[in-house]
């Protein structure tokens, strides 16, 4: 009876154990420098699907990238116009909105996960954990939500690309996710999942450093270290440049 009980779980036991697929991810760079020229980048998302038996299956997994940025804490304002003057009305302030989002994948989205594994990974638009920390009712909140992704959309800021990743022989892919020149500075994380009939079975994160260089960077790191100091100097050389332009404009 004990040997006839132990069998079932150790057949468990060794279908659990049973070794997965692994995801060897890469970028293209590691570190993207940004200078008074910079006008955007182009971020190469490459890597190898490596399987226990050395042979994929059948049936061709699916490939999901995301590329996020630093969040971000942003309050949303709606304006309402009130005897002919515009105002600020209601608002919405979400504590964790990626300042960058970029994903593609290699179907569309809606043909690879459902919808809770999706809300699982944040894969999607409509999926960012953004957390609200105002009291709003759900419709205001949703309604915010939109309005801000909205407007990242259309600044380049947030991106889908479904049906951009190709994937080789079943086990190289490789993604294009553009890079817009308003990007803020901080560290990225490129995200890549293997999934399988509706599963996650891999995934692996590679970062990405976004950076000032030259000139910006001495700004940058001299508004962070001598704030006081900084705004001193910027005050006097916008005075220096009032100055100069109400003596140019009075000579003529």
């Amino acid at each position: 009876m004990t040997r006839a009980l132990l069998l079932p779980v150790l057949l468990l036991l060794l279908v659990g154990a049973a070794p997965k697929p692994m995801l060897v991810p890469d970028v293209s760079q590691r570190s993207v420098e940004i200078q008074y020229s910079f006008a955007g980048a182009e971020l190469l998302l490459f890597g190898a699907i490596v399987y226990p038996d050395g042979r994929p299956p059948k049936h061709p997994a699916d490939i999901i990238v995301v590329l996020k940025g630093p969040s971000q804490s942003i309050t949303m304002r709606e304006k309402q116009k009130v005897a002919g003057i515009w105002l600020n009305a209601t608002s919405a302030h979400f504590r964790s909105a990626p300042s960058y989002y970029a994903m593609a994948s290699s179907r569309p989205i809606a043909d690879i996960v459902d919808e809770r594994t999706a809300a699982i990974y944040e894969l999607g638009f409509g999926k960012l954990q953004l957390s609200p920390s105002s009291l709003n009712m759900t419709d205001e909140i949703e309604r915010f939500q939109t309005g801000l992704v909205d407007l990242r959309r259309r600044s380049g800021l947030y991106i889908e690309a479904p049906a951009t990743v190709e994937i080789t022989d079943g086990v190289l892919y490789r993604a294009r996710l553009p890079l817009p020149a308003r990007v803020i500075v901080g560290t990225y994380t490129a995200e890549t999942f293997l999934i399988q009939d509706g599963r996650v079975l891999a995934a692996a994160v590679r970062e990405i450093e976004i950076h000032k260089s030259g000139f910006e960077r001495f700004v940058a790191m001299a508004a962070d270290d001598w704030s006081v100091l900084y705004g001193l100097v910027a005050i006097g050389f916008a005075l220096l440049m009032g100055w100069a332009a109400g003596r140019i404009f009075r000579r003529e």
